[in-house]
């Protein structure tokens, strides 16, 4: 009819395009729909079908049987549909073939933009479709050209897009390299799919081992945690469901072998891998290594932890320009404070003299104080009377009297309420990172870590535990 050899055209567009016969169908059917409502009516009722035995289009009118025609696109007399069909009666709705459409030149490009156009979504819906289930896999491609600092990656069926903070720092890609990366998500856009990757996400680092280590692809070894700062430095945390299988030793490889090759993929970017534990207390000293940890406190409610290490550690737990320390958070999901252990016992010395500007507060009575979490005279004078009665473990009227005796001296000006100190922790946030199902612990309760520890290892543990790391 209009199209001369539709089946011909159904079938290409198959083949071609990798489209359905019945999605071509559908698209051809609803373009000449489209058309027909333009030409005879838009206020009629149409029905397009293609018939695959004559190869053409057929078309339909559908009109109401009445006795009295008063709008001849939707109505059609009894004795005019009888012609049609002898057992119809008023009432009825009789589908009319429109044998000679007469579309002219116009009609028919109309036709051909709307299958055109119902074909490009197609595609996008399988490109879509063949990419979305995807996402979180390593994928490759050829780098094509630039576009704004973004590299567009040619996939084959389509094209991807690799954003420029993607790219790891110091990368250069000319046009025909090969580019490996994540396929972190797929999304439909005005234009089509939107593929988009990347290479720096602690995701690539995950998949990249999972290929190069046969027992992570089979679940004996699984990677609980991971962090990266891109073309620097990354840790991963590993753990294995085999106790006689080293999960560290299997992801290093023969020789290095096996991490060399995710070295080489990533631009020579140093990887740590370290052990992975329920246990916080053990699994916080793997990721900050290879500093050596004299103690650690946990706060789950607030997920900080405040760490303490000989001076000579200190450099070696921070690392340089404090990548360690912010790896270790990204691992642990817990931000992270630093600090020199006797550093730690000025801040607590500084916080007695200070509290024993108050007469009635002896040295014995600002240690307990301290390690009970008050930091100097302005903690002090925002306590009620029952706090300061249980930590003194004195009568009420005796701490009333404390309490009174700070605020006049506060009034007077005759003590001080800061502490004059500089900084000296050296924190880090737990920013975004890859994590798998971590389950963290705070190490048992007091009486099992009272018996880990030696006396000296307690009270250190008491008076970090005292002052609140900021």
């Amino acid at each position: 009819m209009v199209f001369s050899e539709i089946g011909k055209v159904i079938e290409a567009l198959g083949k071609d395009r990798g489209i359905e016969r019945d999605i071509v169908i559908k698209a051809i059917e609803q373009a000449f729909l489209v058309t027909a409502r333009k030409k005879f009516g838009i206020q009629g009722e149409y029905e397009t079908r293609y018939n695959d035995s004559d190869d053409e289009i057929e078309i339909y009118q559908y009109k109401n049987v009445v006795d009295d025609v008063r709008d001849p696109i939707l109505e059609i007399t009894l004795n005019d549909a009888k012609e049609l069909d002898e057992e119809v009666e008023v009432g009825d709705q009789l589908g009319i073939r429109i044998e000679n459409p007469n579309f002219t030149r116009v009609d028919v490009q109309t036709a051909r933009q709307i299958i055109f156009q119902k074909v490009r979504d197609a595609e996008r819906e399988i490109l879509f479709a063949d990419f979305k289930h995807r996402e979180t896999e390593l994928i490759t491609g050829i780098a094509r050209r630039y576009e704004r600092g973004n590299i567009i990656v040619d996939l084959g069926k389509a094209d991807a897009i690799l954003p420029r903070r993607e790219i790891i720092p110091g990368e250069n890609f000319k046009t025909g390299d090969r580019i490996q990366a994540y396929l972190s998500e797929v999304v439909m856009t005005n234009r089509g799919p939107e593929i988009r990757l990347s290479r720096t996400s602690p995701l690539f680092l995950v998949k990249l081992f999972e290929v190069e280590v046969p027992e992570i692809q089979d679940g004996t070894i699984e990677i609980k945690a991971a962090a990266r700062e891109p073309g620097h430095r990354a840790k991963i945390a590993v753990v294995s469901v085999d106790k006689d299988i080293d999960p560290v030793g299997a992801c290093v490889g023969m020789k290095g072998s096996r991490v060399q090759n995710v070295v080489n993929e990533l631009q020579g970017e140093k990887i740590d891998i370290v052990k992975f534990s329920e246990d916080l207390d053990t699994f916080a000293r793997a990721a900050l290594a290879p500093a050596e940890i004299t103690n650690i406190m946990i706060d789950d409610e607030d997920k900080n932890l405040a760490v303490v290490v000989e001076e000579d550690q200190l450099s070696l737990a921070i690392g340089r320009r404090g990548q360690n320390v912010r790896l270790a958070a990204m691992l642990t999901g817990y931000k992270v404070n630093i600090i020199s252990k006797s550093k730690l016992q000025e801040k607590i010395q500084k916080a007695v003299e200070n509290l024993m500007q108050i007469p009635s507060i002896t040295d014995a009575r600002a240690q307990v104080m301290v390690q009970s979490g008050v930091e100097g005279i302005g903690d002090l004078a925002g306590m009620e009377n029952e706090q300061l009665c249980q930590i003194l473990e004195v009568e009420e009227a005796e701490a009333t009297e404390i309490l009174k005796e700070t605020h006049d001296l506060i009034e007077k000006g005759e003590v001080s309420l800061q502490i004059d100190e500089e900084e000296e922790l050296v924190s880090a946030s737990a920013i975004p990172a890859y994590h798998g199902k971590i389950e963290k612990s705070g190490g048992g309760d007091g009486e099992d870590e009272a018996e880990k520890f030696s006396d000296a290892e307690r009270r250190l543990r008491e008076e970090l535990a005292a002052f609140k790391l900021k």
